[in-house]
């Protein structure tokens, strides 16, 4: 993924208002990411842990997500898989639901999915982040296909907010 500014994903949100959009927390530390081995950007608001976000780029433009989900103290205990990465945690892996776009998101529509907690499944696709033992599946294809497959999956999920 390529840097962005806090005001290209503040203009990249999908479905809440420029207001909201505009209201939200953004992290200070976007120059500190790790942009080169990100698909997607998530984060937390520190201000509503409830609220999550996450940005990621389709079709050469980013397209950011409003989120909600259960606060950390929440988390449920059992190992879960995540749709996105297909890592699997105990206690880690959170149902997000986004309002869809829209009309469809104005008359209370959302689309939800199982993912990382914590929304680095980039980095535990590329191993720089540990889940604990059993955590990523043994499988014969290359990192290079476990990208691809995230970012499939991120985008196919973005495309249902949107449609």
């Amino acid at each position: 993924m390529k840097p962005l500014t806090e005001q290209e994903i503040r203009a990249a949100f999908v479905n809440c208002t420029k207001g909201a959009a505009k209201r939200l927390s953004v992290p200070r530390d976007l120059a500190d990411r790790p942009w080169g081995d990100l698909d997607y950007f998530g984060w937390r608001d520190p201000q509503a842990p409830d609220r999550t976000y996450l940005v990621t780029e389709l079709d050469g433009r980013p397209r950011a997500v409003a989120m909600r989900c259960p606060a950390p103290a929440s988390w449920q205990t059992r190992r879960s898989m995540c749709a996105m990465c297909v890592t699997t945690h105990t206690g880690g892996v959170s149902l997000m639901v986004a309002p869809k776009a829209g009309k469809a998101g104005q008359q209370g529509n959302s689309v939800g999915i199982y993912i990382c907690s914590d929304l680095s499944c980039s980095l535990y696709v590329r191993g720089m982040k540990d889940a604990g033992a059993g955590a990523r599946l043994h499988e014969t294809i290359t990192l290079e296909e476990k990208i691809q497959r995230t970012v499939a999956n991120i985008s196919a999920f973005v495309a249902k907010v949107t449609a």
